[in-house]
């Protein structure tokens, strides 16, 4: 009996030093910048994600006819059911926010190199992931946007040739989508995020076995322990960012989201415009942009499958950072200037 627990006792030893030696003791380059903060601060946000929709899936019912009318009780009869609700909603806008920069960063700085192509991969399908989540998440509400954005992007799947529209009625869990659909959603909407989460420490592990990069690309440079300097550094930033996401919150909860989806799901009346959700509006202006349903669908695939090809194609030598190269940080802003412009789009 007493070896059992010095066994259990030593096993806590190794997962505590393990998760100080990851977390506190990390060696991380001194001249990083802000710019490497929004990893963990998206991190930190999909946190309150799940933890905010525990909550709301406590009192959601996943039922065509009483949905909708449960997100009312949540809001007007649970108590503090909307500030959960709301959080949620301002949360996934939070995220991708902070996604969208994170990635960014690494794209300017080109992280993907130098034997990080395992850690771009893996961080890219978190992206994906995280994409179908909010997706998913978006319908469950089941108002007119949720009803009319789950039939148009579900229904781009019958363009594949062949299997397209078999793959659509499994989706639909029938001929259309209905109750088996939004039963369906509730599931996977629930698992993905801790499948996510795996991924995540997998995104983790995979970081600190190849080191963090630093704005001069130097591999070999000088490294100080994460803690406490760059500790308090990003608990800086993600209270600049709680305010932000509290005035959401608090002050204009719906500035964000469209006022269509507080309209009950009707089949018999189609939407003047039917919209994503605006961290989705690039990806469905090109999809628009395209005459055709498939060539619109390969050509907003291709928009988030050409960034797994970027390690293996080094615009510079591992040697140079690429804050030396004037035409790839003219190249670079070129690329955010279209993603802003694609979104653009859409608002009006």
């Amino acid at each position: 009996m007493k070896k059992n627990f010095n066994i259990i006792i030593n096993n806590k030893s190794a997962f505590f030093n393990a998760a100080a030696n990851h977390l506190l003791f990390y060696p991380t380059p001194v001249n990083i910048t802000y710019a490497w903060s929004f990893g963990s601060l998206a991190g930190l946000f999909f946190s309150i994600q799940i933890l905010t929709g525990i909550f709301l899936a406590m009192h959601y019912i996943p039922h065509t006819k009483e949905a909708f009318d449960s997100i009312i009780h949540i809001m007007q009869d649970v108590n503090n059911g909307w500030l959960i609700r709301y959080a949620h909603a301002n949360g996934a806008s939070m995220i991708f926010i902070l996604m969208y920069i994170h990635i960014g960063r690494s794209i300017y700085y080109e992280s993907y190199k130098h034997r990080r192509e395992f850690l771009w991969w893996t961080g890219l399908l978190i992206f994906i992931l995280m994409m179908a989540t909010a997706f998913i998440g978006y319908v469950l509400p089941w108002g007119q946007m949720s009803f009319w954005g789950a039939t148009v992007i579900t229904s781009l799947v019958t363009a594949i040739p062949f299997v397209g529209d078999n793959i659509a009625h499994w989706l639909w869990g029938g001929f259309s989508v209905g109750n088996a659909t939004l039963t369906r959603f509730y599931s996977i909407h629930y698992t993905l995020p801790f499948i996510i989460v795996a991924i995540v420490c997998t995104h983790l592990i995979i970081l600190h076995q190849e080191a963090s990069t630093n704005p001069l690309q130097i591999s070999s440079g000088d490294k100080i322990s994460f803690y406490p300097y760059f500790f308090w550094k990003d608990l800086f930033a993600f209270n600049v960012f709680l305010i932000i996401y509290t005035y959401l919150i608090f002050f204009n909860p719906n500035l964000l989201g469209h006022p269509d989806n507080w309209i009950r799901a009707n089949p018999l009346v189609t939407p003047v415009h039917i919209v994503p959700e605006w961290y989705f509006q690039p990806f469905y202006a090109i999809l628009r942009s395209c005459p055709s349903k498939l060539g619109g669908v390969v050509s907003m695939a291709a928009s988030l499958l050409i960034l797994f090809i970027l390690p293996l194609y080094r615009t510079l030598p591992n040697s140079i950072s690429s804050n030396m190269s004037p035409l790839f940080r003219i190249l670079f802003w070129i690329f955010v200037f279209t993603f802003l412009f694609l979104m653009y789009l859409l608002l009006f």
